[in-house]
């Protein structure tokens, strides 16, 4: 089972059944049965939620919030995803890719720090952004 929890405070031009399509993916890809809250927001909410919560003044393009609970609670909820669509925007023009490209690339970036991965140091980075890189390049919304 998967379920998509999709919340918009900024405009975003993808249809949610796009975004649920691609997180699905990701998470079928993954092996993993989940449940996730997709949020999009603006520079100044996801600016707001860094500082609170990771103590960075400093808009940025996606924030993962896990669900760590304990062992004896048994949940599909992996957490919250914050995706700052103005970021995006900016961003898919600098690369010269299209918005949808990056959003995915994004959304499934946000979906591996979830479920585990990081990019602390070199061989997860390698590891993490190689499956993420397979994943944008096999979604098609």
């Amino acid at each position: 089972m998967l379920a998509i929890n999709f919340l918009k405070t900024a405009k975003c031009v993808l249809p949610k059944k796009n975004v649920a399509k691609a997180a699905k993916f990701v998470f079928r890809g993954l092996k993993k049965k989940a449940c996730v809250e997709i949020n999009i927001v603006g520079n100044g909410e996801i600016k707001k939620i860094n500082r609170e919560y990771r103590g960075k003044n400093a808009i940025t393009d996606v924030l993962s919030f896990a669900w760590e609970e304990d062992e004896k609670i048994k949940s599909d909820f992996w957490g919250q995803i914050y995706i700052c669509y103005p970021r995006i925007k900016k961003q898919a023009e600098s690369f010269g890719v299209s918005e949808q490209e990056e959003f995915v690339r994004i959304l499934t970036h946000g979906i591996l720090h979830l479920v585990g991965y990081d990019h602390i140091a070199k061989k997860q980075a390698d590891k993490m952004f190689a499956l993420q890189e397979g994943f944008v390049k096999k979604i098609k919304i």
